[in-house]
């Protein structure tokens, strides 16, 4: 048994927040049916030329394990045939703006007629009410919205928006809520709508700075350094665009990596004695570990202050964390089949169960209505009579 073997989800979600959602579920077990269509294609499945290939390489990461129907939901008999999709599963799961899935007949009250206990979910920017439930939003609006961008970058630069990690971010946030949601409906026999907004999962993030503005306090950018530790930032290593990431947490690492760097003296001067003295001189500090590591090799650097009991990793580059022993081992990057048979390396569900279960990725990307032939035939038992007369009328497209 997969976790959530026995969870049927109908997925509306498109683009990432709410697709990274349903694709953590998919890996943790549950079958998450894919309701897309031809007329109008997720513009994450959309085919361009990325990463030297022409493909849909940001669907890869948000559609693997999925199933896959066609529905053209412009038409009457479209939303009609979702519904029979609802009516069949325990989640329904949606990204559109507020609004736009009650004009399609679609909404939560529409579902709850075909299913009472339906659990459905809907991520959106800022929320289904509110004064700026309207307002369209992607993930660099997300971190905007929420203060991340104005803590994000350098004191002397603009703000910096987050991309793809607010939108996993948001996604995680809301399998949390539907596994709740899951969890109640369990103990009470009730569905209900779960209500994610983005621009709250990114302001629950700046916490403890909302407590130091309430108290009249300011924040401000400062880039790769900490509040409490130093030196800590993302250093120059040899060779071209090679980066070391360290952090010194107390006088332990302090000495340790004095001692790596062979700078006894440094250990022992008095403006470095303790962390509010190195706080004081950071940049001072940051100009000698620069000098230091520039003439080491990220790696070989890394791992000699790990030996010495400093925090410290190369900041690697996509090819180096696909080739990662360590991640291959624990199958948190694995290999799988593109529709042609060639393998290619895909982000795994990044947890484990002592169970042992067989969570993660199980198969590739979906096809464009791969598997209309299962979810039609065996779970709605259609005859391939009205198929063919939903394909003819391009309710099925």
């Amino acid at each position: 048994m997969r976790p959530l073997q026995g969870i049927r989800i109908a997925d509306f979600t498109v683009h990432n927040a709410g697709p990274f959602c349903t694709h953590l579920l998919s890996q943790l077990g549950a079958e998450v049916i894919k309701i897309e269509s031809a007329m109008r294609l997720d513009a994450f499945r959309k085919p361009h030329p990325v990463y030297g290939r022409e493909g849909p390489a940001t669907f890869d990461q948000v559609a693997s394990n999925k199933l896959s129907v066609r529905i053209n939901l412009k038409k009457a008999e479209g939303v009609a045939l979702a519904k029979r999709i609802v009516a069949a599963s325990d989640v329904a799961a949606e990204s559109f703006r507020p609004g736009v899935m009650d004009r399609l007949g679609l909404g939560y009250a529409d579902l709850c007629a075909v299913r009472e206990d339906i659990v459905m979910l809907s991520v959106s920017s800022s929320g289904q009410s509110g004064p700026d439930s309207h307002f369209a939003g992607y993930a660099p609006l997300f971190g905007a919205w929420g203060g991340l961008g104005e803590l994000t970058g350098y004191a002397d630069g603009p703000p910096v928006e987050i991309r793809h990690v607010m939108d996993h971010t948001v996604g995680m946030n809301a399998a949390v809520a539907l596994m709740a949601a899951l969890h109640r409906r369990r103990a009470s026999g009730q569905g209900g709508h779960v209500d994610v907004a983005a621009r709250e999962v990114a302001a629950s993030l700046v916490g403890d700075l909302l407590l130091l503005a309430a108290a009249g306090g300011a924040t401000a950018r400062i880039g790769n350094a900490h509040p409490r530790m130093a030196p800590h930032g993302v250093y120059p290593a040899a060779g071209e665009d090679r980066w070391l990431a360290l952090a010194v947490e107390d006088d332990a690492a302090w000495t340790a990596l004095c001692g790596v760097m062979k700078r006894p003296d440094l250990a022992a001067d008095p403006r470095f004695a303790d962390g509010a003295s190195r706080i004081r001189h950071r940049e001072t500090l940051d100009l000698m570990v620069s000098h230091w590591s520039a003439g080491v090799e990220a790696n070989a650097a890394a791992e000699q202050l790990q030996q010495a009991g400093v925090a410290a990793h190369a900041s690697w580059t996509t090819p180096e964390i696909a080739a990662d022993a360590h991640l291959r081992q624990r199958g948190a990057i694995v290999s799988v089949a593109e529709p042609d048979g060639t393998q290619r390396a895909a982000v795994g569900v990044p947890l484990r169960l002592s169970k042992g279960e067989d969570i993660g990725i199980l198969r590739g990307t979906p096809r464009l209505g791969e598997h209309e032939d299962y979810v039609y035939g065996e779970i709605l038992g259609m005859g391939r009579a009205e198929r063919l007369a939903l394909e003819a009328a391009e309710v099925i497209h």
